[in-house]
């Protein structure tokens, strides 16, 4: 039977409020979460390998660093990720909430230098780094820990210019796995028998992530393989309501402002059209209110 090397996870974004998404206590469900990760943790005795964003804000408030320190996994190690740095720099650290982790010795963050473990070396690439081949060519279990956007089929957006997911382990030589974070959807690729494992979010914390399925993936170094541990959720506790109140209210906005384009006069002064239109329109009078305060200041 195979023993698990480590655990791989990302992007835990761990937060103090309320998802606008989330019907539920997300407080209460995320700290269930951390326990289930911990419980695993300790079933298979291994560390937990972290691919950044481990916070949703740098600075988190003293009551969220008091829950992370009582709450985290023991064994971690993670790296820097755009949220969990000032500015997304770098060169901020020591003012981050991430910071004041590692030197509770909650949490191991690594920068630069590789770190050797029994059966890997681990070298991370926090956010603003790119993955770079490791040269000269080292024996071993090598693994790059890697905060950097990849993606798996289509673009993130038009004009992305940053590799797929398959471009990145195909250029990125010496390592026989690449764990990378901050694309919230999980996927694994392989190549001539190397491994890109995207982990995604812990959390759902957006409507879009309704179909998400979080999980974190168990890592067997000796054949260099993955497993997926798919994380206990509850179905029908993400609500996209927010959103269609903010779509219904940008439309009538829009429709507002077409209407009146439509029926302004040109020559007029912008006070006079508004009167003219109101004057035609149902327009309710708190509404009016609301227009003329802001047009009078």
């Amino acid at each position: 039977m195979k023993i698990p090397t480590c655990i791989i996870t990302g992007d835990w974004h761990i937060r103090e409020t309320q998802p606008l998404c989330r019907l539920d206590n997300f407080w209460e469900v995320q700290t269930k979460k951390l326990k289930w990760l911990s419980k695993l943790q300790q079933k298979h005795n291994c560390p937990i390998l972290h691919a950044g964003d481990i916070l949703d804000a740098w600075k988190p408030s003293p009551y969220l660093l008091s829950y992370c320190l009582q709450n985290f996994p023991e064994y971690m190690i993670t790296i820097p990720g755009n949220h969990d740095l000032p500015s997304h720099s770098i060169e901020l650290y020591e003012k981050s909430g991430l910071a004041v982790l590692q030197a509770a010795g909650k949490v191991g963050v690594l920068f630069e230098k590789s770190y050797k473990m029994e059966e890997i070396s681990i070298c991370p690439f926090p956010w603003g780094y790119s993955p770079s081949s490791l040269s000269p060519l080292v024996r071993g279990h090598n693994i790059a820990l890697c905060h950097v956007m990849t993606y798996q089929g289509r673009k993130p957006y038009p004009g992305y210019k940053d590799p797929g997911a398959g471009a990145l382990l195909r250029n990125t030589k010496g390592y026989d796995l690449i764990i990378t974070g901050h694309n919230h959807t999980p996927f694994v690729i392989e190549d001539e028998g190397r491994l890109l494992v995207n982990p995604g979010s812990l959390m759902r914390t957006t409507a879009a992530q309704i179909d998400h399925k979080p999980r974190v993936y168990l890592y067997y170094a000796e054949d260099n393989t993955v497993e997926p541990v798919f994380v206990p959720i509850e179905d029908g506790i993400i609500t996209r309501e927010h959103i269609d109140i903010t779509e219904h209210r940008d439309g009538r906005i829009d429709a507002f402002i077409s209407r009146l384009s439509d029926e302004v006069e040109t020559g007029l002064s912008f006070e006079h059209n508004l009167e003219s239109y109101f004057s035609k329109n149902r327009i309710r009078q708190s509404v009016q209110d609301l227009v003329w305060g802001a047009v009078k200041g």
